[in-house]
């Protein structure tokens, strides 16, 4: 359960954890918005509604298709879910895993994608950018220029978009109201 905030406090000190690499300028900035209460409304008036991804099978479809589209060769996930296990306090939004097994005489691989329950109910942009991330972690194992690159190409606004999602959770975790429903 999330910790409700006190404006009139400064911000806790884990409420910009999800923030934390960026500049301290735009730390300020977005701490200044959550304690005004102009964050959440904002975000509101820029992203409307959730996205209808809601169960698993529509989520497998949904990231098959962007495979697809993006990633013909790359090699085929055996599982797509919401994961309620997966906890975005230790900035896990999503994973990928691949797990490797010996099959009599050859290595067989099983590529996985698991996304956080709690984004079934996020903006569609918003999941875009998480299934964009982890389908790049199929090509590009760490978080480097070729991968932001990649994440770039199939989604161009993918650091605002990440920034934005950040932004959320820094909100969602100081005053406890979800966005979207």
């Amino acid at each position: 359960m999330a910790r409700k905030y006190n404006p009139a406090m400064s911000a806790p000190p884990s409420a910009t954890r999800y923030i934390s690499g960026y500049s301290p300028q735009l730390i300020a900035q977005t701490e200044a918005s959550i304690a005004s209460g102009q964050l959440g409304p904002a975000l509101l008036k820029r992203y409307p509604e959730a996205h209808e991804v809601r169960n698993e099978r529509a989520l497998h479809a949904y990231v098959t298709d962007l495979k697809n589209r993006y990633q013909r060769n790359a090699p085929p996930l055996s599982h797509i879910s919401y994961d309620n296990r997966l906890h975005v306090i230790r900035n896990a939004l999503g994973t990928h895993t691949t797990v490797s097994r010996v099959q009599g005489t050859k290595l067989k691989s099983k590529r996985e994608i698991r996304i956080a329950s709690v984004f079934r109910t996020i903006p569609k942009e918003f999941l875009r950018m998480i299934v964009v991330h982890e389908l790049a972690h199929l090509r590009e194992r760490e978080h480097d220029k070729a991968f932001y690159q990649l994440c770039c190409h199939m989604e161009p606004d993918y650091h605002q978009l990440e920034f934005e999602l950040r932004a959320y959770l820094c909100w969602l975790e100081t005053t406890g109201e979800a966005l979207w429903e």
